[in-house]
């Protein structure tokens, strides 16, 4: 990663782009879906990333900045939105004493008080639930939802009356309108047995069925956030009803009428109400009695019934937190002190080899199982065969578990690395196939290089064979090709494909299968006997060709049927051909892609060393070159041969930047060609024309200053059509 003061403006502009896009997905997935890829740690690392920059630079701010953002959108929830009356807020984060102590200077700063001005805060702990909102009206529940976006929630309130915890009438006098806000949880012992009765009434349904019991069929939920979740946002509330589910307040929203003038005095009354607060809250003055009221929080959180994440402070007097006001997303009087990942002991008993869709091996961790955070983990994944280096771990190692942000469990220490045991070895073979399994220049991970021929890899492999990008085989959808699987009917590759017409008759006796359906999808596949050659080079998948390097791989070549004479070439090139005594990696690197460009017959900027070698990887494999052969008997691929009409962009060098709304980025550069262009990935003196979409950026700026012609996909389209 990049220091923040070695960044240039343009390279933190397209950081920021990417930092905005990454953390929206997983604040989407976490929000709204309840499915977090990623732990709470890993989370807020990105924000804190996102925070470093723009406090960098400050003039590079997004509108769609993570800071302006809370929650997600409710956008396909079955549930209906209610829009909140006052904006449910998220909170900064501190992760360190310096952190908390520079939160309440800041206070100071603000409010112009003293260095012995008292400021008394509130210290609570952080529940980890599902943010919701209780609107009282005249001390009767009207109406719930959960926070959504800060703006627009999700109407629960059929759901929430059914948890006991909330009471359907306030006691005592409460304003005439008062929305109570808090957390809907569930405790970890009822966690633990909702997810035992969920696997007895799967046990149940199998014996009822008179089927074999497996365990892995019964959908049980992760941990106990993402139950409570799951529970609250049911369009059918008999099923909240079946969960056992709790609240704790730690705010309000609306309110007619404020019965007390600070934050301990409010949540006490609200407690008196009959809502329960949490048991932890205490009022605190200064610094060091909030940093002794966390480590008191910390030290009692394993014996806790319910999951905390931290401490929440927030600044005790309402006149104050009026004054102090909000930044975008966050009040400036709150501020939540994040505890570091719970860890356990455990003994790694095994390292297995996992290989994803992508070819990419990932070893995984098999632990005696142990509880963590009120979770027992048994899986830890390792990353990479780096990983596994830095760590030094083998099967028998006792090794540190931590659930990072509480989510995703890693092992952070191993405490018998220095054991006299053999170090663990990791496969240079994919153990699915047997395919050589090799890591790329520069890069960590390791992968299959069995491609099409690895069951591991086969599906996805195959669907993308026949996606619309590469031979567009009308039909043969996922769904086909996952059947056509099962049956074994694709077992040797594409080939395969073509070969589909023998099955015929058993075919027609399948579910969905009738007889116009089965001719059109065999008319398809015959279609494409004679495929375009990039498109059939490009639907073998191999690492680094993507549809445009294929077409500049065969500008060169003509024949696709050379390809593996030429990748041999390379392959033996590498082998006899080290980087010399006193050579630079640049000076090596140069004469390496030089001599791919001369033996592929290239000159596109884009055919370099990686795509080299990943020609040279694939061919070399024996399944590979057999799988080619196969596929080669039963298609018939033409010289490949670009045409090229005169027009007003012949000879140009032209970039395609931003959302472009009637044709793909490929087909845009395709175009280009065909026209006579070259398309460039990137804005440089050297480039003649930009053609910008909606959301062009970082180019189209660099375009402005340099000034160069900029047009839009309509212009472009025009410029098309008149080259005839």
């Amino acid at each position: 990663m990049t220091e923040i003061e070695s960044l240039s403006q343009a390279d933190a502009a397209n950081e920021l782009m990417r930092l905005a896009r990454k953390i929206a997905h997983h604040s989407k997935l976490y929000h709204a879906e309840d499915a977090p890829e990623i732990s709470d740690a890993e989370y807020d690392a990105l924000v804190r990333r996102n925070n470093e920059i723009e406090n960098a630079f400050p003039q590079l701010i997004r509108a769609d900045s993570p800071n302006n953002q809370v929650g997600a959108a409710v956008e396909g929830s079955p549930l209906a939105k209610v829009a909140h009356a006052v904006r449910m807020m998220s909170l900064d984060n501190a992760f360190a004493a310096e952190d908390v102590d520079e939160f309440v200077a800041r206070v100071r700063r603000f409010l112009n008080l003293g260095a012995d001005a008292a400021v008394v805060l509130t210290a609570e702990d952080k529940i980890d639930g599902l943010s919701c909102s209780l609107r009282y009206e005249k001390g009767k529940l009207v109406q719930a939802a959960t926070r959504g976006d800060g703006s627009v929630g999700e109407d629960v309130t059929a759901n929430v009356r059914h948890i006991a915890d909330i009471p359907q009438e306030l006691k005592g006098a409460a304003p005439d309108v008062f929305e109570i806000r808090g957390e809907v949880y569930m405790a970890k012992a009822d966690f633990t047995a909702l997810n035992a009765r969920l696997l007895e009434e799967g046990r149940a349904l199998a014996a009822q069925r008179e089927q074999d019991f497996d365990p892995a069929t019964v959908r049980q939920f992760a941990n106990p956030r993402n139950a409570a979740a799951g529970s609250l946002r049911q369009k059918d509330a008999s099923v909240t009803a079946s969960r056992p589910l709790r609240f704790l307040a730690h705010g309000w929203g609306e309110v007619s009428a404020l019965p007390a003038d600070t934050q301990y005095g409010v949540m006490k009354l609200i407690e008196s109400w009959g809502v329960p607060v949490s048991p932890l809250l205490e009022r605190c003055d200064g610094v060091a009695d909030l940093l002794a009221h966390y480590a008191e929080i910390e030290r009692r959180r394993a014996e806790m019934d319910y999951d905390i994440d931290g401490v929440v402070y927030k600044v005790d007097r309402l006149d104050w937190q009026q004054r102090l006001g909000f930044v975008a997303k966050a009040p400036r009087w709150a501020i939540a002190h994040k505890f570091p990942a719970e860890r356990a002991q455990t003994t790694l008993e095994a390292i297995d080899i996992q290989v994803g869709r992508t070819g990419k091996l990932t070893p995984v961790g098999r632990l005696t199982p142990v509880t963590v955070g009120g979770v027992v983990v048994s899986n830890v994944t390792l990353h990479n065969r780096d990983e596994i280096g830095r760590l030094g771990v083998r099967p028998g190692d006792r090794v540190v578990i931590q659930r990072a942000g509480d989510v995703i469990p890693q092992v952070v220490e191993n405490l018998t690395r220095d054991e006299d045991r053999a170090a663990f070895v990791f496969p240079d073979h994919c153990p699915v196939c047997d395919s050589e399994a090799v890591a790329e220049e520069g890069e960590v991970d390791v992968r299959c290089t069995g491609g099409l021929i690895c069951n591991a890899q086969k599906f996805e492999r195959l669907r993308h064979f026949v996606s619309r990008g590469a031979l567009d085989i009308e039909g043969l959808g996922e769904k086909s090709i996952a059947e056509f699987l099962d049956l074994g009917w694709l077992d040797k590759g594409p080939a395969d494909i073509f070969r589909l017409k023998s099955h015929r008759a058993d075919l027609l006796g399948r579910e969905g299968w009738k007889e116009k359906s089965v001719d059109n999808l065999f008319a398809a596949i015959e279609a494409k006997r004679q495929p375009d050659a990039a498109r059939l080079l490009f639907g073998l998948g191999i690492r680094h060709v993507g549809a445009v390097t294929a077409r500049d791989l065969l500008k060169g070549l003509g024949d696709i049927r050379r390809l593996p004479e030429k990748a041999a070439e390379i392959h033996a090139w590498l082998e006899t051909n080290a980087r010399a005594e006193g050579e630079s990696d640049g000076k090596y690197t140069a004469r390496r892609v030089e001599a791919f460009k001369a033996i592929l017959e290239v000159r596109a900027d884009g055919i370099g060393i990686a795509v080299g070698e990943a020609l040279a990887d694939f061919f070399h494999e024996p399944h590979n070159r057999d799988l080619w052969d196969d596929l080669l008997s039963e298609v018939a691929p033409p010289l490949y041969v670009v045409e090229t009409r005169a027009s007003e962009v012949s000879g140009m060098t032209v970039v395609f930047t931003g959302k472009l709304e009637t044709m793909s980025r490929d087909e845009a550069k395709a175009q280009a060609e065909a026209l006579g262009a070259k398309a460039a990935g990137s804005v440089s003196a050297k480039t003649d024309l930009v053609v910008a979409g909606p959301g062009a950026g970082s180019k189209l700026k660099q375009a402005s200053t340099l000034g160069i012609r900029v047009i839009d996909e309509s212009e472009w389209a025009k410029i098309v059509e008149a080259a005839g």
